[in-house]
């Protein structure tokens, strides 16, 4: 139980896994007004750090569950350099479907809506772990413009238009789930170009070290082909938020 390699070789040096700044993921975490002491449940918490910033700036307890074995390490020495490892915890095992042993206070799932096989599942199994009164927050994609072709699309990682929705609709679909948006913070395009950029880098820093490795062609393929195709299609196309709902 794993993630595939590539992901790993591309995002080594990302700290964030999603196409948002630290300064915007802390805004995030102020925008939410917890409290001290606060319980978090991250679902896909990728490398740790939105768990290990915000105990360390905002006072938060919680916990992450990561299917990548990779991140997990990271993420559990993200905690011990902040010193907040009497405060977060992070789970090795696979977030679909899991649902923490008490109530939290926010339960999270950013950039990884497929383990609840959508908006509509992540939401409701978001749910099954929170409190009454809690918020729920969801990291997902939307459509900056209407995609123009199957190109796009698929260059957006999707396999028809209707996979996204425009922020609008987004903000709707939440509505008819029963929930109130109470706040967003977007991704803009040096957002994502820091996220995009940054893993051309990677690719590049991991070819050189590992020349004969047997993925070498597919992580050349990748960095051959992934600038255009982001500069092209997803930049003008593809927008990103965090959106914190509570249920009516």
């Amino acid at each position: 139980m794993d993630l595939p390699r590539i992901f790993t070789i591309r995002e080594s040096s990302h700290r964030i896994h999603n196409p948002i700044t630290a300064e915007k993921l802390a805004t995030v975490g102020r925008a939410l007004r917890l409290r001290p002491g606060a319980r978090v449940l991250d679902l896909a918490s990728g490398s740790g750090e939105m768990l290990c910033t915000w105990a360390r700036d905002l006072g938060i307890t919680g916990t992450g569950v990561d299917i990548s074995t990779v991140f997990t390490a990271r993420a559990h020495s993200r905690a011990v350099e902040l010193g907040v490892t009497d405060r977060v915890d992070f789970v090795h095992d696979d977030a679909a479907g899991y649902v923490a042993d008490e109530p939290v206070d926010v339960a999270a799932c950013l950039g990884a809506t497929w383990i609840g096989g959508g908006v509509p599942g992540t939401v409701d199994l978001l749910g099954r772990s929170l409190r009454p009164g809690g918020l729920l927050l969801i990291g997902h994609p939307h459509w900056r413009r209407e995609p123009p072709d199957r190109a796009t699309v698929e260059a957006c990682h999707a396999t028809d238009p209707s996979d996204y929705l425009p922020l609008a609709g987004l903000i709707e679909q939440f509505g008819q789930l029963g929930h109130d948006v109470v706040e967003m913070v977007l991704a803009d395009q040096d957002s994502w170009d820091r996220y995009r950029a940054a893993q051309w880098f990677n690719l590049r820093r991991w070819l050189d070290e590992n020349p004969d490795d047997a993925m070498a062609p597919q992580v050349r393929h990748a960095l051959r082909t992934a600038p255009a195709s982001y500069v092209q299609h997803e930049r003008e196309y593809l927008g990103w938020g965090v959106f914190a709902l509570m249920a009516r």
